[in-house]
């Protein structure tokens, strides 16, 4: 990374400003859905990108799913 500002993002949680480099991004689908319980019901799902401060992704967990994922890249 450079020198000087990077952007902030705001978090999911909370909505505090956070610098991009320093905040945990996550990955979560949202569900689009036409809500009929018929066979022509479509739904959609997209993926979207979030970004919570550190506190947030400690207390929501998704800090430490990240930090066991890397150890197990690290093992092997």
């Amino acid at each position: 990374m450079g020198r000087g500002k990077t952007t902030l993002v705001r978090c999911s949680g909370c909505g505090r400003s956070v610098p991009r480099t320093k905040a945990v991004s996550d990955m979560r689908p949202v569900v689009y859905s036409t809500e009929l319980k018929s066979a022509d019901d479509i739904r959609c799902m997209i993926k979207r990108k979030c970004y919570y401060c550190v506190s947030c992704g400690k207390s929501l967990g998704i800090y430490e799913k990240k930090k066991r994922l890397a150890e197990r890249e690290r093992r092997y």
